[in-house]
This record gives structure tokens, C-alpha cells and sequence, in this order.
């Protein structure tokens, strides 16, 4: 379906929701105050949105409080839960090309990506956790006759959510599907960069069944809407993903109001080891996409490539090569496979750290900052060669298409320049042994290790980090954890 629209003129009728949606309907921001959303693809702006601030959180937030305190979503059985979010998902699989579009338009995701993997992922996302929860038992805990201990699994209440700008529909469905689906409400803040398909979606909950008051939608700014949010007395816990100097401080904020919990995923500097024995030509196909897919703006990034040094040039040639499959262009374009960065001001970040590789290392392909159509925010795949472990390009989140390449001689030097890194997200690994493959993966520390692939990922399995990378996991059964807490009953009979 999606490979017939013609996506130019389907962006030029696009509505935008630029309101704050709380307690079931738009409204405008407290104190009036609006911001302007960009296309990085061409400079222009596609809106102005409200700007809420801590009274907008305030209002959020008593909305949540009275629709999880009178039971209107946290007293219906899970079942009823369950079919409201299945026609949720229903609703996002209908609306696909216009959520795709939003995302597209608002942070320059390829449309080929949008509308094929974040789009219908997030339907698949509700799907799954919906599927899920009526099929999760609590527990009896053995006791002796005359006692009844139930250990059960209820709702926190209201939830802070705030999640980035690299993939705004499906980072908001990785908290709200298992926070609602517990039967918690949310009050999220998307980035400012990107809010758009986050109010399409809160309105869609809305249609789908999802009563006022338990999903709320309040885009601001970090300093403003997401500190109030983190100071907030009344949130009984905050999921983020994000940088970790942001993470940081929704720990420090907690600490400072009500203890709430806060579950954070955070960056990533994640090292993938190429093995002499290793698939080259796959290896590589794949080392470009570790890198290059979403412009390289994704937290789990393979953003260092470990090569053994006898097949150092080799494998960075093939690379090179693989590097062509990816063209870089106007994201609404399906053969575009790389779109801009997200903004300027990032632009300019990634194009500075570019310049930091030129003094460090050798640069073997790519380092130009292009402006197409009025933006400047297009830089092409650029790949280092003879890496230090310690070179700043090595060891700091750079968040873009930047690759730095390492030469390591034997296993354990692999592994300490891996785990030599303040962040443990993810990892990759390629090799036909399967001894060396099972012992490097046990020995890494990161939340995932994919062998012989990059960054494997499934809503069966748990996403999140060790060390600076965070704690707490999306996705999968363990991701009901962090939304409920554990109520023991005992009963004397």
C-alpha cells in the first residue's frame, strides 16, 4: 500500500494536531506559550504547538490522578483493557501513512523506514501488550494451613513519560502499551522536535475506547515541562529514554520530591566485533546498517567496529562498498535510506565531532555536511579507520552517521577495548566459532548481544542497558516490572 502514495502531495493535505491533550481534548497551553516544530529536510516550519509548562504538567497530572483513583481504566478487568488497546493498534494500522508522515516531516526519518517499520511497529507494540496482559497470574505464596498469602500485581497510578526525538510513535509505544495495559495513567512528553504523531496517537486512544483523563499528551521543553514533570509530587514513577546527562537528572529530581521511580534508558557507545573467521560480506552489509540506519540517531548504534587486524583493509573496503546502499536524500523519497539529522543545532554537533575524527584518526570514507533544498542538516556516511580506544570519537555519544574502527590482534584485547566504556547498551558479534561466539557474548556487558547480526530486537525480548546506558527494560513480559508493584494479602482463615 505504502509503495503506491505519492507521498509529496499526501504531506501537503497533512492535518497537525498542535494542542495539549489533556483530560480528553485539546487545549492551549496555560500560559499561551507555543513553539515551532521544523522539517530539517527543508528549513520550514510545519507548525506551532503549544508549549505546556508545570501548570500544564499540574493539570495533566490531576487528570490522571482522578481517572486512576475513580477506576474508570485502572478497575477494568484486564480483558476489557485488552480490547480497548487491540482497536487501538487497529486504529495506528489505518492511519499508517499519516502517522509515517508525521515523523517524517517532523524529525527527517525516511519514509521508506516510517511507514514500513515505526508505524505499523507500533501497532505490533500494542498488539503484543495487549495480548499479554490477560495471560499474566499472580501469585499464592506457600504457606501453612490457615493462612491465605496472594502476592498480586496492581497498577502504580500515574505515570511521567518522556521520550526522544529518534523515533517519536515508537518510543511512546514501548512506555504507553505496558503502562496502560496495567492499567496505569500517563502523562508523556514527547521531544520538542518531535510531538506530532504523539497527540495524532492520544487522540486516536481517545476513538478507540481509552477513557478521558488516562492518556495526556503535554509537548514542552526539557527545562520547563520535563522537570515538572520529574519534581512532580503525584507521579508514582517516570520512564525515560534519552540522553544520559538528562537521565541524571530525572534521578536527581526524584530524589529531591517523592522517591517516585524512575527507569531510565540512556545512550550508548556499542562496540561490534568482527572476527577474522566472520562472514565479511555480511558482516559488513550489516556494520552500514549499525551505523547508517536512522542516520545513526539510535541510542544502540554499532558506532565502534572492533576488526581484527589481518582483515583490517579488507573488511574496511567491503564497508566502503556496502556504504552505496545507502543514499542519502529527501526522506520522502522511498529510495532515500538516509534523510537529514534531526535539526540544525544536532547538525552542527555530529558535523563538530567529524572535525575532532580528522584529528584523531584517519578518515577512510565520507565527512561532508551538505545543504539540500535550504537545509544543512545532511551529512553523509563517514567512516575512520585506526582508531584509538581513548580517541574522544571513540568513547563519546556522537549520535549520527559517524563509524570509528578499531584494530584488535586477539580475543581478549577485543573484549577489554568493548567493555572499556562508561555505557553498556548493546553489542554485536561475528564469527563462525561457536565457543568463541557463546564466550565473548557472556564476557560483554551490554543488555543485548547480537551474534552474527546488529542490534536484534523483538517485543519477546527485553530492550535496555548496564552501567551508563541505564537499568530497566522495555519490551517483552519484563516490561509489565516497572509499571506495577507487588501487593501481598494475607489471610488468617
Amino acid at each position: 500500500m505504502t509503495t503506491t502514495i505519492d507521498w509529496r502531495a499526501r504531506a501537503a493535505s497533512l492535518k497537525f494536531r498542535n494542542g495539549l491533550y489533556i483530560d480528553g481534548r485539546f487545549r492551549d497551553a496555560a500560559k499561551g506559550g507555543r513553539f515551532e516544530t521544523v522539517n530539517p529536510a527543508n528549513a520550514q516550519v510545519l507548525t506551532a504547538v503549544a508549549r505546556g509548562t508545570a501548570e500544564d504538567i499540574d493539570a495533566a497530572v490531576a487528570a490522571g490522578r482522578r481517572a486512576f483513583e475513580d477506576g474508570r481504566w485502572s478497575g477494568k478487568s484486564p480483558a476489557e483493557r485488552k480490547a480497548v488497546l487491540l482497536r487501538l493498534a487497529a486504529l495506528i494500522r489505518e492511519n499508517v501513512p499519516e502517522l509515517a508522515l508525521l515523523d517524517t516531516l517532523d524529525m527527517g526519518k525516511p519514509i521508506g523506514d516510517s511507514s514500513t517499520i515505526d508505524a505499523p511497529g507500533s501497532a505490533h507494540f500494542f498488539e503484543w501488550h495487549a495480548e499479554a496482559i490477560d495471560k499474566l497470574y499472580d501469585e499464592i505464596a506457600p504457606t501453612g494451613r490457615g493462612d491465605l498469602a496472594m502476592i498480586r500485581r496492581v497498577p502504580l497510578g500515574v505515570i511521567g513519560a518522556v521520550v526522544p526525538w529518534n523515533f517519536p510513535l515508537d518510543m511512546a509505544t514501548w512506555k504507553l502499551a505496558p503502562a496502560l495495559a496495567t492499567g496505569n495513567s500517563v502523562v508523556l512528553k514527547p521531544a520538542e522536535q518531535s510531538p506530532l504523531s504523539a497527540l495524532m496517537l492520544a487522540e486516536l486512544a481517545s476513538e478507540a475506547g481509552l477513557p478521558d483523563g488516562v492518556l495526556n499528551v503535554v509537548p514542552g521543553f526539557g527545562e520547563d515541562a520535563g522537570r515538572a514533570l520529574g519534581l512532580h509530587p503525584d507521579v508514582d514513577a517516570l520512564v525515560f529514554t534519552g540522553s544520559t546527562k538528562v537521565g541524571k537528572l530525572f534521578m536527581t529530581y526524584a530524589g529531591t520530591s517523592n522517591m517516585k521511580q524512575v527507569w531510565l534508558e540512556t545512550g550508548g557507545k556499542s562496540p561490534n566485533l568482527v572476527f577474522a573467521d566472520a562472514d565479511l560480506d555480511r558482516a559488513a552489509e550489516m556494520a552500514a546498517f549499525g551505523i547508517l540506519f536512522n542516520s545513526g540517531e539510535v541510542c544502540s548504534a554499532n558506532s565502534r567496529l572492533l576488526v581484527h587486524r589481518s582483515v583490517q583493509e579488507e573488511f574496511t573496503q567491503k564497508l566502503i562498498a556496502a556504504t552505496a546502499a545507502w543514499p542519502l536524500g529527501d526522506p520522502l523519497d522511498l529510495a532515500t535510506r538516509m534523510g537529514p539529522l534531526v535539526e540544525k543545532s544536532h547538525a552542527d554537533r555530529v558535523a563538530s565531532y567529524i572535525d575532532i575524527g580528522r584529528k584523531e584518526a584517519r578518515l577512510a570514507h565520507g565527512g561532508t555536511r551538505e545543504t539540500r533544498d535550504g537545509s544543512d542538516c545532511y551529512i553523509q556516511p563517514t567512516i575512520f579507520n585506526e582508531v584509538a580506544p581513548d580517541a574522544r570519537i571513540a568513547r563519546e555519544e556522537i549520535f549520527g552517521p559517524v563509524l570509528a574502527i578499531t584494530p584488535f590482534d586477539r580475543d581478549e584485547e577485543a573484549l577489554r577495548i568493548a567493555n572499556d566504556s562508561e555505557y553498556g547498551l548493546a553489542a554485536s558479534v561475528w564469527t563462525k566459532d561457536l565457543s568463541r561466539a557463546l564466550s565473548v557474548s557472556d564476557r560483554l556487558n551490554a543488555g543485548t548481544v547480537s551474534v552474527n547480526t546488529v542490534d536484534a530486537l523483538s517485543a519477546m525480548t527485553p530492550f535496555g542497558g548496564v552501567k551508563q546506558s541505564g537499568f530497566g527494560r522495555d519490551l517483552s513480559i519484563h516490561s509489565f516490572d516497572k509499571y506495577c508493584a507487588l501487593k501481598t494479602v494475607w489471610v488468617k482463615y
